[in-house]
């Protein structure tokens, strides 16, 4: 490709904002600690970390704010084509990895019969929508997930669902239309608070709804923090930002709050935290460690489901007492970071470089 041409090229990124790529790992983090804490202590009222739900809709404003900042200005350039072949190779190889994980999970579980009880011509469908992305709710016994093989599947679908909107839509649109668009799905977000009582909606058969609100207004919301230039410049670095976010998710869990406590954190401080994140300092001790959770979010929240279903059968079976959980879940979530970072190091990596040379070959 000539040099002359290097404003349609696809594969020139735009500075990291490193402070957010962490918090992204941090966010990914929590939900692993609170998938683990819905087995081990089924009252979220009783668990410390029961908000951590919310992490999905921090991660939908996290994406509009950063698909804007990234393609604002390059989306005429690079075409559409283009575009959703950069989402697909960035986002699709670990929604077939996480696809496969799941089914080896399944059907090897040595504490489960559900793969008896479903038998392979089930098991295979389930297969074959998780890595497409067909939602397939299916087992009724563990919750009804749209996607049972990989749960955390539910969201990249509606990821990729904003990502077309953005590119066909979203992106030609002025700011003044974005906002009237936001708050009507601020409008959808409380009133589905105040049905469902929370905002842990969206992954199952029965609220798949939700998934659509839920990923609407934080989405859009991410956008115009950009657009907006809501940046907040401030002193402080990594550490504190990261507090408060840990804040949100430690939020006690409380029934008659919920429908209170969601839509504001949602609302409000979630957009705030990702302009407070853009604007912060951030130590040249702390850069590296930032990148690296950024990185690393992604598998680390799309391998880790697989096997909490898992670790579910071995409660059901094995009944083991809190003492012997609270050994076993910091063990197997420092494992799963680990087996998160070798996916993404020698199998997620060496497969987008190699899609992305493919590509450039073309171009």
């Amino acid at each position: 490709m000539n040099s002359a041409d290097s404003s349609a090229n696809p594969f020139k990124t735009k500075q990291h904002f490193e402070i957010l790529d962490g918090l992204r790992g941090i966010a990914a983090v929590a939900v692993i600690i609170f998938h683990f804490m819905e087995f081990a202590v089924p009252d979220y009222s009783k668990s410390f970390i029961a908000h951590a739900y919310l992490a999905v809709d921090f991660f939908f404003c996290l994406s509009g704010f950063v698909i804007a900042y990234a393609y604002d200005n390059r989306l005429p350039n690079i075409g559409l084509l283009s575009f959703f072949k950069l989402r697909l190779i960035r986002l699709h190889p670990l929604v077939i990895i996480g696809s496969v994980l799941g089914l080896l999970t399944f059907v090897f579980d040595p504490f489960s019969t559900l793969y008896q009880s479903y038998g392979v011509g089930k098991t295979f469908l389930m297969f074959i929508t998780s890595c497409f992305l067909i939602p397939y709710p299916l087992v009724k016994e563990r919750y009804f997930n749209l996607f049972h093989l990989n749960p955390p599947s539910w969201s990249l679908l509606w990821e990729y669902i904003a990502n077309i909107f953005y590119a066909l839509i979203l992106f030609k649109l002025r700011n003044y239309i974005l906002w009237i668009l936001t708050i009507v799905a601020a409008l959808a977000l409380c009133y589905e608070a105040s049905k469902s009582g929370y905002l842990g909606v969206g992954w199952g058969g029965d609220n798949i709804v939700g998934g659509t609100i839920r990923v609407s207004y934080s989405f859009l919301i991410g956008m115009l923090v950009y657009r907006s230039g809501w940046i907040i410049k401030s002193r402080l670095g990594f550490v504190a930002v990261s507090m408060l976010l840990l804040a949100a998710f430690l939020v006690p869990y409380v029934d008659k709050l919920n429908r209170f406590t969601d839509p504001l954190i949602v609302l409000f401080y979630f957009p705030f935290l990702v302009a407070l994140g853009a604007g912060a300092g951030l130590g040249s001790q702390f850069t590296k460690f930032c990148r690296f959770l950024g990185d690393l979010s992604y598998p680390l929240y799309m391998i880790h489901y697989p096997f909490l279903w898992l670790f579910l059968s071995y409660l059901e079976v094995k009944k083991p007492s809190m003492t012997q959980m609270e050994i076993m879940i910091p063990i197997a979530a420092l494992f799963l970071i680990a087996l998160a970072y070798l996916i993404m190091r020698f199998v997620d990596l060496p497969i987008r470089k190699y899609l992305k040379h493919k590509m450039s070959k073309k171009i």
